[in-house]
């Protein structure tokens, strides 16, 4: 199976997009924060028409906005019956509530029409299996947001933790993960510069410390800063080797790995 990064970035990056990615060809989890998810997926060799699942996060901005035009171009694509297949789009109770309000109020008419007739928006629950993805709840400190830990390639793991630092309740995931997907801010040594723990994000150090605790094979670093994004890859590697005896992996905006 290949991952696809579309985006890397935090929120407020202006050298890179949101933190987003394709697993497979047709999985896409989050959007980013507007229309540019349209230009990363067409950059990346993608076609709306080849998403068929969508997972969202959380209802931050730059995770939920850009399924709002997903939703829409999907839509037109449909209309004219150039899209086969439904879509579906799983998120908790307050992204598919807020989601649902958004498409009603910012959509025509006939847009918003395919929803729920192809483009079906389904509410999952703490700890729910769906086609061999156990979805969780991450016990965000800011607001609701799950992650979640996926089989794949006859039984190896892969555990996305959504934003914020992995919480104490779901280690159990993580636990032994070939794949662990985690948000690290900014580098340790930087600390002091962008303030990650005031936002209830972790460093480079913190991830590579958690993922050699529970026995992670391979390590990707995402919903960084990109103040230095030239040099982001050798930078947050040269941290995390301290701490992460596993595999380490920094991509840029539209990188494919192998998984």
């Amino acid at each position: 199976m290949n991952l696809t990064m579309l985006g890397t970035g935090n929120a407020l990056v202006t050298e890179c997009y949101n933190t987003c990615f394709m697993l497979g060809d047709n999985f896409l989890v989050d959007c980013g924060g507007g229309n540019g998810i349209l230009h990363q997926l067409k950059h990346a060799g993608f076609s709306l028409t080849d998403i068929h699942d969508v997972f969202i996060s959380h209802a931050h901005i730059d995770h939920i906005l850009g399924a709002v035009w997903v939703i829409r171009i999907s839509a037109q694509l449909m209309n004219k019956g150039k899209f086969s297949g439904d879509i579906n789009i799983y998120s908790h109770n307050e992204v598919i509530s807020l989601l649902a309000d958004l498409v009603k109020k910012l959509l025509l008419p006939y847009q918003a029409d395919f929803v729920g007739r192809r483009i079906h928006l389904h509410t999952i629950t703490d700890n729910e299996t769906r086609n061999n993805i156990t979805f969780f709840d991450i016990h965000s400190q800011r607001t609701k947001q799950y992650g979640f830990t996926m089989i794949y390639d006859g039984g190896k793991r892969l555990t996305f933790c959504g934003d914020e630092p992995c919480h104490k309740e779901c280690e159990r995931y993580v636990r032994d993960s070939e794949w662990l997907l985690h948000e690290a801010f900014c580098l340790y040594s930087q600390r002091d510069i962008f303030s990650p723990y005031e936002k209830h994000h972790s460093t480079v150090k913190d991830a590579c410390e958690l993922a050699e605790r529970l026995h992670v094979k391979n390590l990707l670093l995402y919903h960084t800063e990109d103040t230095n994004l030239s040099r982001r890859k050798e930078l947050y590697t040269d941290e995390g080797k301290n701490y992460f005896s596993g595999n380490i992996f920094i991509p840029y905006d539209m990188e494919t790995l192998t998984l």
